[in-house]
């Protein structure tokens, strides 16, 4: 599993407090097998002297930063589109760069892709609880309802008929009786 972030530059205050975070939460990561690479458009120089920030929480070994000075897709991840964010007096940049991050499955396809404004730091706790649900339901066949964190009970996905859920969930498969009498919100524990 892979995740790549992509940053409009470094020592961008947003961007300072989100790698921190992902540092801080790098062990987690790693217990889920995931790799991190941060991306900007910024030199490698300039990456090594931003990860010395005191808020990066010393960015080392668990996850590895980009370079793309502009050219080719890597730019084009790390700058984004001016589409997303907001340009105003209460809001003033030059550019209205967004925050990415892609979610990839070991397969090397992508999973999920979430698109930030510059101005709203990205939520690592969903970020994970997303991850735990991605892997989950790539071995299982489940799905996660809203809300759902790890322990909670799981959806049986709609394609397995009820004889070959019971067999695979052998803690119980229990139907929510809705108003309109179908049968398809199915839950198990989490297997």
């Amino acid at each position: 599993w892979g995740i790549l972030f992509s940053h409009p530059r470094d020592f961008t205050p947003v961007c300072t407090t989100e790698l921190g975070r992902a540092a801080k939460l790098a062990p987690e990561f790693s217990k889920r097998n995931v790799k991190m690479i941060a991306l900007s458009i910024d030199s490698v120089q300039d990456h090594l002297s931003w990860s010395k920030v005191r808020g990066m929480g010393r960015c080392k070994g668990s996850w590895s930063t980009g370079s793309s000075t502009g050219k080719g897709a890597a730019a084009g991840l790390s700058r984004s589109s001016r589409a997303v964010g907001q340009t105003s007096s209460a809001q003033p940049m030059t550019l209205s760069p967004c925050a990415q991050v892609f979610v990839f499955g070991p397969d090397k396809k992508l999973k999920l892709s979430i698109l930030y404004p510059a101005t709203t730091g990205r939520n690592f706790d969903e970020i994970l609880r997303v991850v735990d649900s991605l892997q989950l339901t790539a071995y299982k066949k489940v799905a996660t309802p809203v809300d759902w964190k790890p322990g909670d009970s799981v959806m049986v996905v709609p394609t397995l008929p009820d004889e070959e859920a019971k067999k695979l969930f052998p803690k119980g498969v229990f139907t929510k009786d809705l108003p309109s009498g179908k049968k398809y919100l199915r839950y198990t524990p989490q297997p």
